[in-house]
């Protein structure tokens, strides 16, 4: 039975034992209890469905890492202060570490929580495992807050610390006894039961080892082409790292690491761009850690006025895929069935719904936040809003993707609609992307029926990119 008394890791985003500030901290000073609370009712947007699979599946890693140490991950149920309140009376913790998170809400009940421990006595300390820079540390020369992208990263990137050749390897683990009792991780009911909708999630693997393959396959193939086939979504051109970071399965000092290590002699555009995005994911945070009600309000305060349409039939039609535009109809039947979607895609379809049917980007946001498994606040509501044109550094007003240029250019030859959207495989290549230019004739032979196996357009092109520049040039003039 071990004599020294415990430090309680609260684990949160930060599901990894490499590169993890906390638990280093809190292995050092002695044994330890890692803990994870579920909070149905906290501070933080529940979490959608398939992230709810996600957890489940990171958890269930994370678990199985621990118990490899000699160890057991805790689960717990409840509101934050309560349950850590009862696990120190319990185990007669001496502190709490834990990885800092930076939405309001939570950042709000963190300080609370901290307070309430040192009043208490305990030691509480918390760390950076999530950004390469805190949102606080990036400034102008004039002290004011960034709000376009480069000069951001540009400054940035100038704090970033030159990596090591080896990011921190997992701390020697000691673990408190008796071990306190833990919740069972299938009572959480995370994962859909009946009916199953997960089928096509097999291609995921969540968990730090998941996360160290991944970033491996990435490196050693898609990154030498990077710069060009990231825009390409019939090709396996990017990491999809993006949930293993939001799930802090993978830490982006790992990552930048990684990619310090790698030889020079790669494609530096491919180096360069790509850093540019863990650059952009880094702004995302800086932006909803100074703007409390970016999730809610438009970070443009003049965008309000614009009149938002709500036609039930279109916004159904969008979220199933039957828009008629084959290459927004198979982005979103890519994330439906596999709970990610193409990044190049995510800007068309979130166009479309915004521009072309005049939704409010909120409502495409609670959809994506429901259906990804990578859906991370900061960088759900940062791209929604640069695509609406009412975020920090955002899209101008008048650029409406054509979704058939679009697919025109970046699905050239179709084979992300013929994987996605099948019943158009026969298709030539000269109609994939507007099957409704086809000739009876040709619609027979491929076995489209318009209207039936296939939807015709819900909104003409150019009529809805008409009604989107006037009601978005009188909110320029509002």
């Amino acid at each position: 039975m071990s004599t020294d008394r415990p430090t309680i890791v609260w684990l949160r985003k930060d599901l990894r034992l490499k590169d993890n500030p906390a638990l280093r901290a809190a292995a050092a000073a002695g044994p330890i209890v890692p803990l994870y609370i579920h909070e149905e009712n906290g501070p933080a947007r529940a979490l959608g469905a398939a992230s709810r699979w996600w957890l489940h599946g990171s958890l269930e890693a994370l678990a199985s890492d621990l118990e490899k140490s000699g160890g057991r991950l805790i689960l717990r149920r409840g509101a934050a202060a309560d349950v850590l309140t009862n696990l120190i009376s319990e185990t007669n913790a001496k502190g709490v570490y834990w990885n800092r998170v930076y939405d309001t809400p939570s950042m709000k009940r963190d300080a609370a929580v901290k307070s309430r421990l040192r009043d208490d006595g305990l030691d509480c300390r918390s760390f950076n495992a999530s950004l390469l820079n805190e949102p606080w540390t990036v400034k102008t020369t004039t002290g004011s807050d960034f709000r376009v992208f480069s000069p951001y990263w540009r400054t940035a990137k100038s704090l970033i610390a030159t990596p090591s050749r080896q990011v921190e390897s997992p701390p020697s683990l000691t673990f408190v006894t008796p071990r306190p009792l833990s919740e069972h991780l299938a009572d959480w009911a995370l994962r859909p039961r009946s009916p199953d909708w997960s089928e096509g999630f097999a291609e995921w693997t969540p968990g730090e080892q998941g996360a160290q393959t991944r970033l491996k396959a990435f490196l050693s193939g898609p990154l030498r082409g990077y710069a060009v086939n990231r825009n390409y979504p019939g090709e396996k051109g990017v990491s999809k790292l993006s949930p293993h970071l939001h799930f802090g399965e993978i830490g982006p000092r790992q990552v930048w690491a990684a990619l310090h290590n790698v030889a020079q002699s790669e494609s530096a555009d491919s180096l360069e761009i790509f850093r540019n995005e863990l650059g952009w994911r880094e702004f995302n945070y800086y932006l909803l850690y100074n703007n409390a009600n970016m999730p809610q309000e438009n970070l443009n305060r003049s965008f309000p006025s614009i009149r938002w349409r709500h036609n039930p039939t279109e916004m159904r039609a969008w979220r199933r895929g039957r828009t008629g535009y084959p290459i927004v109809d198979a982005g979103l039947r890519q994330l439906w069935s596999s709970g990610w979607m193409h990044n190049r895609v995510r800007m068309i379809v979130a166009s479309f719904l915004v521009k072309h049917l005049l939704v409010d980007w909120r409502k495409g946001e609670a959809w994506f936040w429901d259906t990804l498994v990578d859906a991370d606040l900061a960088s759900n509501i940062g791209n929604w809003q640069w695509v609406a044109g009412c975020g920090a550094d955002a899209a101008p007003y008048f650029r409406i993707f054509n979704p058939i240029l679009q697919g025109q250019k970046f699905d050239p030859d179709g084979h992300y609609v013929r994987r996605w959207s099948p019943e158009l495989a026969r298709l030539p290549n000269s109609l994939i992307h507007s099957p409704w230019k086809g000739s009876p004739s040709i619609l027979a032979d491929a076995g489209v029926n318009l209207g039936h196996s296939y939807p015709r357009p819900i909104v003409d092109h150019l009529q809805a990119r008409d009604r989107a520049l006037a009601a978005y040039k009188g909110l320029q003039h509002a």
